[in-house]
């Protein structure tokens, strides 16, 4: 149960990620995203995989559901990866609206 919890936790993280990464995509504008919250976020995905990687090493269960949490890990931090890569990128584009 617990890691049917963790799983779903993380999948509807997942969800959240493409949406705001369509949204970067679009706006072309670094304005109203926090950086540092980004951040904090990457860095609990990263937590949330050493964690199951502690987990196996301890005699955890290959389980489908653990496989399936750590699968979203793994995908939710590529995904907000990205989004903080678009972050900078569309730094570039406000200062450059602001020079002209």
């Amino acid at each position: 149960m617990v890691d049917l919890l963790e799983a779903l936790m993380i999948i509807a993280f997942g969800v959240s990620w493409p949406v705001a990464i369509y949204k970067s995509l679009v706006s072309k504008t670094a304005k109203g995203k926090s950086l540092g919250f980004e951040i904090f976020i990457w860095l609990g995905y990263i937590f949330g995989i050493t964690r199951k990687i502690i987990q196996l090493s301890q005699g955890g269960e290959f389980t489908g559901l653990f496989w399936l949490g750590f699968v979203f890990y793994i995908l939710n931090l590529a995904e907000i990866s990205f989004d903080i890569i678009l972050y900078f990128r569309n730094r570039r584009y406000d200062k450059l609206a602001e020079a002209e």
